[in-house]
């Protein structure tokens, strides 16, 4: 099985305490998730911050109209610095996704690192190459874009 990682880091500029609250209360995922992927949070978990075992059901819809159902379990948090989720069950045959925050002047850095692996050998390496790279790109571009609608853009002078 091939893991593959990809990484990405995104100054917010806003306080950790801020960044942090609302990264870490799931029902939040889906305002920085696109909209065509029919995200849909069915754990009861509103207005509930996460925890060490906690377990997110979920629909979605990644690719060419098709619902699937994904779990997901907060697997470590260190309050305010990181937090990481791995898939229990879905659409993947791994998925280990770590959220890092880091203080800095102005504001926050977050980095989300992914370590992933598709199902199917050969023919997953394939539908890896030709468009579940580049959907999770469009996903995280995206969430770059909405973080920065609902935090602000860091400005440069």
């Amino acid at each position: 099985m091939k893991v593959y990682k990809k990484e990405w880091t995104q100054f917010i500029p806003r306080p950790l305490d801020e960044v942090w609250h609302f990264f870490s209360r799931p029902e939040n995922l889906s305002e920085v998730t696109p909209k065509e992927m029919n995200f849909n949070i069915l754990s009861d978990i509103a207005n509930k911050p996460m925890y060490e075992g906690m377990i997110i059901n979920y629909k979605v819809t990644p690719v060419f109209g098709i619902q699937m159902r994904w779990t997901t379990e907060i697997r470590n948090i260190k309050k305010g610095e990181y937090f990481v989720d791995e898939q229990r069950f879905g659409p993947y045959a791994m998925w280990h996704h770590e959220h890092h925050f880091r203080e800095a002047d102005g504001g926050t850095y977050m980095t989300d690192l992914l370590h992933y692996a598709i199902p199917f050998g050969p023919i997953g390496n394939i539908a890896n190459a030709l468009f579940v790279s580049n959907k999770i790109e469009e996903i995280f571009d995206y969430r770059v874009k909405a973080v920065e609608r609902l935090f602000g853009k860091e400005v440069v002078v």
